[in-house]
């Protein structure tokens, strides 16, 4: 008996050893670039959707007026 409850918990221990097989979904595809915009969504003006160059230039002017979160976080020194 004592023999049949050690291996029971040895079976429930190395049950959760395994691993389960991992498939990328198919019918998902990558995602659109960022300049290329969401459609309908929030457009800050300047930026023109579709329009990488404007849409560095945003960026670019976000970083400089310190709407960077990575400096405020204290990530920077």
């Amino acid at each position: 008996m004592r023999a049949f409850v050690f291996a029971w918990l040895a079976l429930l221990a190395l049950g959760g050893c395994g691993e389960t097989p991992q498939q990328i979904d198919a019918a998902r595809k990558g995602g659109d670039a960022a300049w290329k915009g969401a459609g309908g969504g929030y457009a800050v003006p300047g930026w023109t959707a579709g329009d990488a160059r404007s849409w560095e230039t945003q960026i670019r002017n976000r970083a400089q007026r310190g709407q960077d979160e990575y400096p405020r976080s204290g990530g920077a020194s």
